[in-house]
């Protein structure tokens, strides 16, 4: 069984009314004979940049000015990057530029051979889902252009459309009371949601749950994996650096076996060997 309750002293959010519309949004049951549960980060996970960093090459000067850049306070980048989206419209930045320079990011190391090993599986053995603080766009052209979209069987992100007048409009996927977590998204409200109501659809957990990641966002979900989950950790990235502070200052507290990774050959490595337990 996994450990999906509070950790010591721990308020959890409840879920919010968008979080809930989103689900719904993509409420298609998945098949329920799938062994493991493995989530991904998208930046600097999957994709080696930040994909709102590399979006501002498509603007003119292939940057922003100073006032723009000001706005941004902590917390609250999702309505930073509105107004640099709505910006980048107003100088006449097109979808088509968008896309293209989302789709040139590259992907991290090993992640492509990971894709490969999760792809070849048998079908039974991973369910595989996408949260990330990016949008919608981003994550959909990056994945389709590379031939991955299908390996996802949900995605968890900020929602993100082009209006009328060709601006990508970008909205928060949900709100919460999380104090960790930036105002428009706790993945571990995301986290929690989605086992709970996949544990509910299946009648019984998951052997194991994954999660691969890199951010300091990311290290907020990890802390409900339980001893027989896996939080993977880019190397030296903010998401291993908490962890490791949490091992050395309250032990025993982080329940995850901690995995860093480097490449994705790393998380094959680990996968494997879960893959050919009975």
């Amino acid at each position: 069984m996994n450990c999906f309750g509070s950790p010591p002293g721990e308020d959890v959010p409840p879920r919010s009314r968008r979080s809930a519309n989103n689900m719904a949004a993509n409420s298609a049951t998945p098949p329920s004979d799938r062994r493991f549960l493995i989530f991904f980060d998208f930046d600097e996970t999957i994709v080696n940049e930040s994909s709102d960093d590399v979006v501002v090459q498509a603007a003119p000067g292939q940057n922003l000015p100073a006032w723009l850049k000001d706005t941004y306070r902590p917390g609250h980048y999702n309505e930073y990057m509105q107004r640099v989206l709505a910006y980048m419209a107003e100088k006449g930045v097109t979808e088509s530029a968008i896309r293209s320079v989302i789709e040139k990011i590259p992907a991290s190391p090993g992640m492509q051979a990971l894709f490969q090993f999760l792809r070849h599986r048998p079908p039974q053995d991973f369910e595989v889902v996408l949260v990330s603080d990016a949008n919608t766009f981003f994550i959909e052209s990056w994945l389709r252009r590379v031939g991955a979209r299908q390996l996802f069987i949900k995605i968890f992100t900020n929602p993100a459309t082009f209006d009328k007048d060709g601006r990508l409009v970008l909205r928060p996927f949900h709100s919460h009371s999380c104090l960790r977590c930036p105002e428009n998204m706790c993945k571990q409200v995301i986290l929690r949601d989605y086992v709970m109501r996949r544990t509910q659809e299946r009648g019984r957990p998951f052997q194991r749950v994954f999660y691969v990641g890199d951010g300091a966002n990311d290290f907020c979900p990890s802390l409900i994996l339980g001893p027989r989950d896996t939080a993977f950790a880019r190397r030296d990235y903010p998401m291993h650096r908490l962890i490791t502070e949490i091992h050395e200052a309250r032990p025993g507290e982080f329940k995850a076996v901690t995995v860093p990774w480097a490449s994705g050959d790393d998380v094959v490595e680990r996968l494997r060997k879960h893959a050919e337990e009975k």
